[in-house]
């Protein structure tokens, strides 16, 4: 927009501007320093007012341009800069450039560009937001509305697009779109990603034997789980799931520890970074992973990335070991971990970890939030002290299935119950799918309940708006972190765009439903993580993503070679107590033969 020039008693206190004065010429009414009229562009002088450098203001006019059109910038200005409130304040300094840009016409050359330019504002205008509001802790829709960023804040959540918006805004038009909060997944193993597709009938048991951290760190280097972490790392920020609980189970040692925390720290990803205390015969103990836990603490860049520290231990029961809880204890408290988490199964699978062993020792009612992974079994008592506590659970529907720990109570502790992911190597990675099969069985059941009294169902039992806030919001509850999960002024800028004009979402009306029951990874087309872009365009932007990606396959082709080799492990005859058997296997095909198959790697 033309000013007229500003006087030094209007200029912002911080950097002040004289003389700015641009001459530009160019074909398209989209630079803010020049105007038209009735389609008919003028060459104009101009001021510019705004704290910005003039370096970035040509940079942003250039990258109104797309590659077909050509712009020529002839640019002379005298930039006069006054800093006050430091040590050289009163000081002039002159500056001048005389530049010249010709033929801009390569997206190559025009990327530097706007890599160089990052806006410290974003704003998403014109879409339908899915804000969450704090006082009904429901949600709450805005059409034609409109999400301010700053830095990694919200600032402005809007029913209509703001008059009054920060200078250097980056404006996002998101008609027809939708915007979300991203996804928070509240367990996760993203070390594992080179085995992908390699366990899609395996068992839990024979998991344990094959693809777990009793058997891995025999076979991987600190590379290879750098590589792995940060590709399953990547793959989840494809999918909108911008916060992931990681227990972290690859600690066997400081080098591979350190990688798979570098490698959250590069990935720009939300993650709270579970390090996991566990005995691996062979190799660690416990005792010699409490100095490696500190050095993950003072680990460089940590404080300034979205990724913090927390615990994974399932040592809990039935048979604690006391002294090692409380030097555990000791150093969660010293060092202010985010979280502490544990595998909870109970039942005939025998790791108990349950909110009864852990208030037992008199650390279940604590400031530290403690997540219970799938809690299978959990008991009415152990559900009354999670309410109590404000302590939460993790279901992983798929991976429940998947390998047969079942959620038979899980439906009724959805109030203080939130999703995760558990193992992406054997099924989805995103949430949104856990999201969908879990409102439909949690449906199932209560339908079931009615049924089986000889009764029909007379309304639907879990909507689509409760899915969503379990995929959102409930994972920032279960993390104890208030500004995560939503769309809401102060709220984490971590957001989602759909494109609503996709196949699968054509004529959407309720962009809820939209999102839980139709839509598709392929729908997302941005992702932001504290404000900052990691997909754009329906592509990942994240940093160093082509060449992990590269990385990646080269580490994956190796370590899948080795486990192609390996015997599947025997099914033991029993474990933790309980006799192991096999389930009736499933027939699909008509005559001799199960149609069962192989798994084809």
């Amino acid at each position: 927009m033309l000013q007229e020039p500003p006087t030094l008693s209007s200029m912002p206190k911080l950097c002040s501007w004289t003389r700015v004065l641009i001459l530009m010429c160019a074909k398209l009414p989209r630079c803010c320093c020049w105007c038209h009229q009735d389609g008919i562009c003028y060459t104009n002088y101009a001021y510019i007012a705004a704290p910005c450098s003039a370096e970035e203001h040509i940079i942003r006019c250039a990258a109104q341009y797309t590659a077909e059109r050509r712009l020529l910038f002839d640019i002379s200005y005298n930039l006069k800069v006054k800093y006050e409130g430091n040590s050289w304040a009163g000081d002039d300094i002159l500056l001048s450039l005389s530049t010249t840009m010709k033929l801009i016409n390569e997206l190559t050359i025009l990327s530097l560009f706007l890599t160089a330019a990052s806006a410290a504002s974003i704003l998403f205008k014109g879409g339908t937001v899915i804000a969450f509001n704090k006082q009904t802790q429901g949600l709450r829709v805005l059409r034609e509305g409109s999400v301010l960023v700053e830095n990694d804040r919200i600032t402005g959540v809007y029913d209509s697009t703001p008059t009054r918006i920060p200078p250097r805004t980056e404006i996002v038009d998101i008609a027809g779109k939708i915007i979300t909060p991203g996804f928070i997944d509240t367990h996760r193993h993203g070390w594992q990603t080179v085995f992908k597709t390699m366990a899609s009938n395996t068992s839990l048991l024979e998991f344990f034997g094959r693809y777990s951290s009793y058997v891995a760190p025999f076979f991987w280097n600190a590379t290879d789980i750098y590589d792995s972490q940060l590709a399953g790392l990547y793959e989840a920020l494809n999918a909108g799931v911008t916060t992931s609980l990681d227990h972290a189970t690859h600690t066997w040692s400081k080098d591979a520890a350190e990688a798979g925390l570098q490698a959250c720290i590069d990935s720009g990803a939300r993650v709270f970074w579970g390090f996991t205390f566990a005995n691996i015969t062979g190799l660690i103990t416990v005792e010699e992973l409490y100095p490696v836990f500190r050095n993950m603490a003072a680990k460089t860049g940590l404080r300034s990335s979205p990724t913090t520290l927390g615990i994974a231990y399932d040592g809990w029961g039935p048979n604690p070991n006391v002294g090692e809880i409380n030097k555990i204890m000791a150093l969660a408290r010293e060092l202010n971990v985010s979280v502490i988490t544990t595998h909870s199964l109970q039942g005939p699978w025998g790791f108990s970890n349950s909110p009864e062993d852990i208030h037992a020792l008199n650390y279940l009612n604590i400031s530290t939030p403690i997540v219970f992974s799938h809690a299978s079994f959990l008991t009415p008592t152990g559900a009354d002290l999670l309410r109590s506590t404000n302590q939460y659970v993790s279901i992983t529907p798929e991976s429940e299935m998947h390998y047969g720990q079942t959620h038979p109570v899980a439906y009724s502790i959805q109030d203080q119950a939130s999703l995760g992911i558990d193992t992406h190597i054997t099924f989805s990675t995103d949430i949104l799918t856990q999201a969908r099969i879990w409102l439909q069985q949690a449906r199932y059941e209560r339908y079931l309940d009615v049924l089986e009294q000889g009764k029909l169902p007379a309304s639907n039992p879990m909507s689509v708006e409760q899915a969503f806030l379990l995929a959102t919001r409930n994972g920032a509850l279960a993390l104890r972190r208030d500004d995560l999960g939503g769309i809401f002024v102060g709220g984490k800028a971590d957001l989602v765009v759909w494109d609503g004009d996709s196949p699968g979402m054509l004529g959407w009306i309720d962009p809820v439903a939209a999102v839980i029951l139709h839509a598709s990874v392929g729908d997302i087309e941005a992702v932001l993580v504290d404000g900052k872009w990691v997909k754009r365009g329906g592509k990942l932007v994240a940093r160093g993503w082509p060449e992990a990606r590269a990385r990646f396959l080269r580490t994956a082709k190796r370590l899948q070679g080795v486990w192609r080799g390996m015997p599947l492990p025997e099914a033991p005859a029993e474990f933790n107590g309980s006799p192991v058997v096999h389930p009736e296997r499933v027939d699909v095909v008509r005559g001799p033969g199960d149609g069962y198959g192989n798994v084809y790697i």
